[in-house]
């Protein structure tokens, strides 16, 4: 397939990228409502017409998470079934019918569903939004267009903190309920995925859609060769016998593919840093730093580092690839989680600490996580796989992600109790080491290169030590 991208133009490719990312920004609004609202459940002027207890807040704040497992597993199907276009309209659809639950009716029983529907959503969001913003892009843009799920979701989590904190209980509901619906009628003028309309047969409409994103002519040998590819990997693809989950993994390249990815996301899940953001007070005074700032600024800190890195991987991702920029955001995390624990251990043992230690080294695991950790191996997940078996291959490992998080959530309070404050700190830097060194061995290096090219490199079984799997 050819490179060269000089003729035409980006900004329909910047623009539908956008567009079908703004449905995590609407995933980060969703997941910062539960902060500022809490102490709004939880007092007598209660929307729901008596005061929630911690436990009825829980119930309410988890089930997102827990739907969002069963999301993965239906918005694959539909990406499969119905397209990439579809799948992305109804997303956004539950998002919009989470907040009018919420208007509509408080209660407990009505806010756990809200929360329910919002979650079936987040599963579709990790899974088609990075799909498709692959398949519309050209190689050489993969990378910063990559970013934006990590960097929308945080700029909603952010504007979320701010609104919530200073508007009403149903005017911050009734503004992300028209934003919600002004993102899905957008989304009904977005392009279906070339490789998808490849996929079934219509390749006019994938030549259309190709030129259209590109700025060319119909004819152009650019465009024509695009396409040519993508009917060269279907060919391809009809030859396998079998297309169910154990059929792509007798398939060896794409076997080893899925090995690299699942360990991929395991570190990425258990790397602490979601822990840090979830725990940040508790872990703050285990190191004895305590603060005269209001939470509200306290709580805006994590996002605006997570947006300041997340732009920052934008910059460099294509310039200096994939590898390196996660092999140095696993070493710095790794290093970082150390300091915590070290620290956590003399503080113990009566040493004092410079109080702006612990902060620094609990905000740069979160700047390496919005900078690296977090969007790069969703990144390097869609280009490892060709579109036919993408969705069904996403599925899996962002519900193995999410899994991984939620154990992530879970261990740390029992972990503190049973071995002390400093021990899930200790885990924590063994885990991003590891991936440090799983990354500087196994995972190949993506930028730049297409489909066929990142296959072949499977096929071959460049990654030696992987030669057995």
């Amino acid at each position: 397939m050819q490179k060269e991208y000089k003729k035409g133009h980006t900004y329909l490719q910047w623009t539908f990228a956008i567009l079908s990312n703004l449905t995590l920004l609407t995933y980060g609004l969703e997941c910062g409502w539960i902060s500022p609202t809490t102490k709004i459940l939880q007092s007598e002027a209660s929307p729901t017409g008596y005061p929630l207890s911690d436990n009825m807040v829980s119930w309410i704040a988890s089930a997102m998470s827990m739907s969002a497992i069963f999301g993965v597993s239906l918005y694959s199907y539909i990406a499969d079934a119905f397209g990439r276009r579809i799948g992305i309209i109804l997303i956004a659809v539950p998002e919009a019918i989470s907040w009018i639950i919420k208007l509509s009716y408080s209660s407990t029983t009505t806010l756990i569903m809200a929360r329910f529907f919002a979650g079936l959503a987040a599963g579709g969001c990790f899974n088609i939004v990075p799909m498709y913003v692959k398949e519309i892009s050209q190689d050489d843009m993969r990378g910063v267009l990559g970013t934006m799920p990590m960097l929308l979701q945080t700029v909603g989590l952010l504007i979320m903190y701010i609104i919530g904190a200073y508007l009403s209980y149903f005017t911050v509901i009734s503004i992300v309920l028209g934003f919600s619906i002004f993102t899905t009628v957008l989304l009904l003028k977005a392009p279906e995925s070339p490789a998808f309309l490849v996929r079934r047969e219509k390749i006019k409409e994938a030549i259309e859609t190709v030129a259209f994103l590109r700025g060319l002519e119909k004819e152009d040998k650019i465009v024509r060769s695009i396409v040519e590819g993508m009917q060269k990997e279907e060919e391809h693809f009809k030859t396998l016998p079998n297309l169910s989950i154990l059929g792509i993994i007798k398939e060896k390249s794409w076997r080893r593919g899925i090995t690299l990815i699942m360990f991929s996301f395991m570190f990425h899940g258990l790397n602490g840093s979601y822990a840090i953001m979830t725990y940040a007070s508790t872990i703050l005074n285990s190191t004895g730093v305590k603060f005269d700032i209001s939470p509200e600024i306290q709580t805006l800190s994590f996002p605006i580092v997570i947006i300041i890195s997340t732009l920052s991987l934008a910059a460099c991702v294509e310039r200096f690839g994939r590898k390196p920029l996660l092999m140095g955001a696993y070493l710095v995390s790794a290093c970082s989680m150390s300091a915590i624990a070290i620290m956590m251990i003399m503080q113990e043992r009566g040493f004092i600490v410079p109080g702006w230690l612990p902060v620094i080294t609990m905000m740069l695991p979160v700047a390496m996580y919005g900078g690296g950790i977090s969007p790069l191996p969703y990144i390097i997940m869609t280009e490892m796989f060709n579109f036919q078996i993408r969705a069904r291959v996403v599925g899996i490992v962002v519900t193995f992600g999410w899994c991984m998080t939620f154990i992530l959530v879970t261990i740390y309070t029992p972990m503190c109790n049973t071995f002390g404050q400093f021990s899930p700190f200790v885990f924590y830097s063994t885990i991003n080491f590891m991936g440090f060194l799983f990354t500087m061995i196994f995972i190949p290096e993506t930028k730049g290169k297409n489909e066929e090219e990142i296959l072949q490199m499977l096929t071959r079984g460049n990654l030696k030590l992987l030669s057995s799997i």
